[in-house]
């Protein structure tokens, strides 16, 4: 395990919730097809300027989504979870450059899967859009790429309304990640994707959201239909050199939010790449401060 300085917490990348029902084909995110995120019924909401709060969100309770958008400096997030994030912030001040750090990190994976020749992104737990996006890194070296957004948040998903590009190969779809199947057999992304070439996967600060022992068999699921070639980015919290009492405290402000957050050894977040060719520099260090350890690191389907 090799260790990245507190001023190098942005490296660059190796080289080379609920399921919704799906099949509805409405406005997307980015003007492309979405999946229909929570129910049929009056979507104007998606493009109204003011007052666009969507009947479905509980403002009441902190989204891990919005809080992660918080910790970016985003402005897509409610009072909750303002508060959840600044509590967190209180034990972990460097949190603000974890998040930057996370992505950079996500950037630098697309641009070498890019360069490497993969054309086609699934961006897993995608949370609220921030420039550069997934399809802009990955357009300005692969023109033309696809990718297929996946979040069950609702206002990761009314972002449609202010992203209408129009843009051919971009779906936005509302899943829950921890239902690979559901994300699969989505018609949308059987559409998009094309299973006998290499895909990107991207689980960016997500899988320390999903159960210690279901996140690799999940991870599993998601590469085993891929083909040989394809690559997957992961960013996961590390409980290694954190002070339990901070830890314990983190884990309080979360387990108000949508989502527990749980923590990994070292081993066990290596253990989420078991059966592909982990990449040099190998699962190493995104951004260490005394109270707030990521780890990061690509692998490929051999």
């Amino acid at each position: 395990m090799s260790g990245a300085a507190a001023e190098d917490c942005a490296p660059e990348g190796p080289t080379p919730t609920r399921p919704a029902r799906a099949g509805h084909r409405r406005a997307g995110r980015f003007g492309a097809a979405t999946s229909d995120a929570v129910s049929d019924g009056d979507w104007s909401w998606v493009n109204e300027v003011d007052g666009w709060v969507p009947p479905p969100i509980d403002v009441s309770t902190p989204s891990v989504a919005r809080m992660y958008d918080y910790y970016l400096g985003g402005k897509d997030n409610f009072a909750a979870d303002r508060e959840a994030a600044e509590r967190a912030l209180e034990l972990v001040p460097q949190g603000r450059e974890a998040a930057q750090a996370n992505r950079a990190f996500l950037l630098d994976a697309v641009r070498a899967m890019a360069r490497a020749g993969i054309r086609q992104f699934l961006d897993l737990g995608t949370g609220i859009p921030t420039e550069p996006n997934v399809h802009e890194t990955a357009r300005s070296i692969q023109p033309g790429a696809k990718v297929i957004y996946v979040d069950n948040d609702p206002v990761v998903l009314a972002h449609n309304r202010a992203l209408l590009a129009n843009e051919p190969g971009i779906v936005t779809v509302g899943h829950d990640l921890r239902d690979p199947m559901s994300v699969l057999d989505d018609p949308l992304v059987a559409q998009e994707l094309d299973l006998s070439q290499p895909v990107g996967v991207l689980m960016i600060a997500v899988l320390h959201f999903v159960e210690l022992t279901a996140a690799p068999r999940i991870v599993a699921r998601y590469m085993a239909p891929l083909a040989s070639g394809s690559r997957i980015a992961i960013t996961a919290t590390s409980s290694d050199g954190i002070d339990p009492a901070i830890r314990r405290r983190l884990e309080a402000v979360y387990a108000n939010a949508t989502a527990p957050i749980v923590y990994r050894t070292p081993a066990q977040v290596e253990e989420l790449f078991d059966g592909l060719e982990i990449l040099p520099p190998g699962v190493v260090d995104l951004c260490r401060f005394p109270s707030a350890h990521g780890l990061c690191g690509v692998a490929v389907k051999p």
